[in-house]
């Protein structure tokens, strides 16, 4: 399922395929797709004729920064039927941002290229049924989401301030103000995007079992080398992981299974709800 790790691969994806492409059309045959009062007409009006300038990522949210100034050429292709404003119209600083959740099972595809290794938790097959957001360019070319189970979300400037840090940017001083004024499991409190953006189910679980800490222990009950110990762990999580391919290449991911065994001590895993989300942990050397 998607978390920082492969939101970074289909940034990196669209940051080397799909830049400063003119934009000839967007289709958005699912509406329900489109998030806080976005309209079909309203990103076939806003969109078209712009290219794609900077990707960026927040956490688990895609950013992908378009151009002010349109052109001439993807605009006249868009006009028809779209309402597009008159190039002289057009805001010459920056256009719109847009935003993109993968959800649960979403994947960026640009001219048939799929960003970051295949999903464990969702189909891979091609369907375009599936394709709930597509940007058409003026070469013939296109950015597509695909989401087989209809979780994510297509947004204009979103607001990107209710994300709390990215967790490839947490510092101990940052994350002992968070774990030290929750009561909430450990677990619930580094899942919340508006403390720590980025860090998901997989992650997390893989993160405590490296640390050695109880996923459901109050998140203020660390103490000063607990944290340190913590900070440590998501840091080594996210660098190794990333490396291997992905969120599913965690250490504990193979014994992610009802009877599984913990891979550093052998003992059988607890598998609990903890923060509403699936939990293994080591009752042996998480504490």
């Amino acid at each position: 399922m998607p978390e920082l790790l492969e939101v970074e691969a289909a940034r990196t994806l669209v940051e080397a395929l799909a830049l400063n492409r003119p934009i000839a059309a967007v289709r958005a045959p699912d509406t329900w797709y489109l998030k806080r009062g976005l309209t079909p007409r309203a990103v076939r009006k806003a969109l078209p004729g712009r290219r794609l300038t900077t990707a960026r990522r927040r956490g688990k949210l895609l950013l992908v920064d378009t151009s002010g100034e349109r052109s001439e050429l993807a605009g006249a292709a868009s006009v028809r039927g779209a309402g597009n404003p008159p190039r002289s119209e057009c805001d010459q600083s920056a256009g719109p941002t847009i935003g993109l959740h993968l959800g649960m099972s979403g994947r960026v595809l640009i001219d048939g290229e799929a960003a970051g290794d295949p999903l464990l938790y969702a189909s891979n097959r091609e369907n375009v049924q599936w394709h709930r957001f597509i940007i058409e360019f003026a070469d013939g070319g296109r950015l597509a989401m695909r989401d087989p189970r209809r979780l994510g979300a297509v947004e204009l400037d979103p607001d990107e301030d209710r994300l709390g840090v990215d967790a490839l940017e947490l510092a101990l001083p940052y994350l002992r103000s968070v774990v030290s004024r929750s009561r909430a499991p450990l677990k619930a409190v580094l899942m919340d995007q508006s403390r720590i953006a980025g860090l998901g189910n997989l992650l997390v679980d893989e993160a405590l079992w490296r640390a050695g800490l109880d996923p459901a222990r109050p998140a203020e009950s660390l103490d000063a080398g607990e944290q340190v110990r913590l900070r440590r762990a998501i840091a080594t999580t996210l660098r190794v992981l990333g490396r291997r391919g992905g969120s599913h290449t965690g250490d504990l991911m193979v014994a992610r299974l009802p009877g599984g065994l913990c891979p550093k001590d052998g003992v059988a895993l607890l598998r609990r709800t903890v923060g509403g989300r699936t939990t293994y942990s080591c009752p042996r050397h998480q504490l």
